[in-house]
C-alpha cells in the first residue's frame, strides 16, 4: 500500500502517517531500553553505567546512517510527489549503492577503533571491560541497522509507514525475549544483552527489505536503475550528506557530553544512563512526527502544492506543542517512578540525580519539539544546510556550556543538564527568524516550477 500525502484532509492524512511512525520508533528504542533496563535490574550500577554509556557511541555511529537514509528517503518522497518513476527507482538504485558501500567502511572502522574508546569517552577502568565486551558484539550490528533504516525511508516515503511499524514490534518483543533468555537465564552478562540486540535487528531489517522485494514489485529496482550518474549521485548527496551531517554533528555532540559526563564518575553516568532512556521516549514521538511531517512537505513540495504546506505547518506546530506539554507535565511528576524502572530502589544517589535531571529536561520539551518540526521543514524544502546550522547551534551550545559550567564547583554536573534547553531556545530562535525572513523564497520553486496561487 502506498500513501499520497498530496491529497486529502491536511491533518487527518499528516497523523495517519505519523502515527505507525511515531509507534514504531518507539519500538525501534525498545532495543536498548531493553538492555539497559535489565542490565540495570539484574548486573547492577557497573553494568548499567557500561551499556548507557555504549548506547551513546552507538547512537552516534547509527546516526550517520540513519541521517543518510532520511536524506534519501526526502528525495524519493519529492520524486514520488512528481510522479517521476524512473527518478524514483534511480534515486533508490544509486542511494542504496553508496550508503551500503560507506556501511561497510563505517563497520571495519568502528572495529578497528575499538580499544581507543575508553580514552576517548573517559570511560572509568571499572566500567570499561564490561562496555568493550559489549560494543565487540554490538557493533556485528551496524549492517542490520542500515538495512532496516534504509527500506523503513523508502517505504514511508511513498507512503506506507504501517509496515516498518510491524516488523519492529516483532523485533522488539524478541529482543526483550532474548535479553531476559541470555542475560538471565544463561548468565552471559553485557554480552548476552548485546547479542540479543543484534540478533533483533537483523530479523528487523532482512526481513523488512525481503518484504519490499516480495510485496512491492513496483518498486523494484532493476539494472538500468544503477545509473550512478554525477548529476544523480549530486543530487542524492545534497540531500543525504546534509542530512547525515546534521545527525551526526547532534550526536557528536551529545557523545562529547557523554565523555563529559563519564568524568563524573559511576553513579552520575549510570543517572545518566537512565534518563537518557526516558528522555529518549518521552519526546521520541514529536521526533517522528517531525519526520512525518518532513515527508508530508516533501510530496506536496514535490506536487507544488502550497497552501498544503502552509496549512500542515500550522497545524503540526500545535499538535507539537500540545504533545510536549502534555508529555513535559507527565515526565515532571513521574520522574521518581520512571527511574525505579531501571535502578533498584536501594541506589538512592543515582535516583536522585536522574530525577534532577529529568525535572530539568522535561520541562523543556516543547524547545526539542518545535526543533524537530524545523529539521523537517528545511530538509523537505531543499534546505538541508539550514538543518545542519539549527544543529550546530543547539549542540554547540549545549557542549560549550556543559564544560563551561560544570567546571565551577558550585554548579558542578546540574550545569550539563541546563545546558541542553538553552541550546534547544537559541535553535528554535534562529530557525523561526529565518523563516519568516525567508518564507515566500522557500516555496518558490515547489513542484520544480513556478506555479500560481490559486
Amino acid at each position: 500500500m502506498k500513501g499520497d500525502l498530496t491529497q486529502g484532509p491536511v491533518m487527518k492524512a499528516m497523523l495517519r502517517f505519523a502515527v505507525p511512525m511515531i509507534l514504531g520508533n518507539l519500538l525501534q528504542q525498545c532495543y536498548n531500553v531493553a538492555d539497559t533496563l535489565i542490565v540495570g535490574q539484574f548486573l547492577g550500577a557497573n553494568a548499567l553505567a557500561a551499556v548507557g554509556s555504549a548506547f551513546s557511541l552507538m547512537t552516534f555511529l547509527t546516526s550517520i546512517l540513519l541521517g543518510l537514509c532520511m536524506g534519501s528517503g526526502t528525495l524519493f518522497s519529492i520524486r514520488f510527489g512528481q510522479k517521476d518513476e524512473f527518478g524514483l527507482k534511480e534515486a533508490m538504485g544509486t542511494s542504496f549503492v553508496l550508503i551500503a558501500a560507506f556501511t561497510v567502511f563505517l563497520n571495519l572502522l568502528a572495529f578497528l577503533c575499538l580499544d581507543r574508546i575508553e580514552r576517548f569517552l573517559n570511560v572509568p577502568q571499572a566500567v570499561w571491560p564490561m562496555m568493550r565486551e559489549y560494543l565487540a558484539v554490538i557493533f556485528c550490528g551496524i549492517a542490520a541497522t542500515f538495512l532496516y533504516n534504509y527500506f523503513a525511508s523508502l517505504l514511508r516515503a511513498v507512503g506506507n509507514s504501517v509496515v516498518p511499524l510491524v516488523f519492529l514490534a516483532v523485533s522488539a518483543v524478541l529482543n526483550i525475549v532474548l535479553d531476559l533468555w541470555f542475560v538471565v537465564g544463561l548468565k552471559r552478562g553485557a554480552a548476552g544483552a548485546a547479542e540479543a540486540t543484534v540478533i533483533s535487528q537483523y530479523v528487523s531489517g532482512v526481513g523488512l527489505m525481503l518484504y519490499y522485494w516480495l510485496r512491492f514489485p513496483d518498486l523494484r529496482v532493476k539494472r538500468e536503475h544503477f545509473t550512478m550518474r554525477n548529476a544523480c549521485i549530486r543530487e542524492i548527496a545534497g540531500f543525504s550528506v546534509l542530512t547525515c551531517v546534521q545527525q551526526s554533528v547532534m550526536n557528536l555532540g551529545i557523545l562529547m557530553v557523554q565523555g563529559l559526563v563519564n568524568s563524573f564518575g559511576a553513579v552520575v553516568m549510570a543517572a545518566f544512563a537512565a534518563a537518557v532512556k526516558i528522555d529518549a521516549f518521552a519526546y521520541m514521538p514529536v521526533q517522528d512526527f517531525g519526520n512525518a511531517f518532513s515527508t508530508f512537505i516533501a510530496q506536496n513540495y514535490g506536487a507544488g502544492k502550497k497552501d498544503r504546506i502552509r496549512a500542515g505547518l500550522k497545524g503540526a506546530v500545535l499538535a507539537a506543542l500540545l504533545f510536549c506539554v502534555i508529555v513535559s507535565a507527565g515526565v515532571w511528576i513521574l520522574a521518581r517512578p520512571l527511574m525505579l524502572l531501571f535502578v533498584n530502589a536501594h541506589e538512592t544517589d543515582i535516583i536522585a540525580e536522574g530525577i534532577r535531571y529529568l525535572h530539568i529536561e522535561g520541562a523543556f520539551y516543547c524547545g526539542i519539539g518545535c526543533l524537530f518540526l524545523f529539521y523537517g521543514l528545511y530538509r523537505a524544502l531543499g534546505k538541508p544546510g539550514m538543518s545542519v546550522v539549527l544543529t550546530v547551534i543547539s549542540l554547540g551550545t549545549r557542549v560549550a556550556l556543559a564544560y563551561l559550567l560544570s567546571a565551577i564547583p558550585e554548579i558542578g554536573v546540574v550545569g550539563i543538564w541546563w545546558s541542553v534547553p538553552i541550546g534547544w531556545f537559541l535553535a528554535d530562535m534562529t530557525g523561526l527568524l529565518y523563516y519568516l525572513r525567508n518564507k515566500k523564497a522557500l516555496l518558490e520553486t515547489a513542484g520544480g516550477k513556478e506555479e500560481k496561487e490559486k
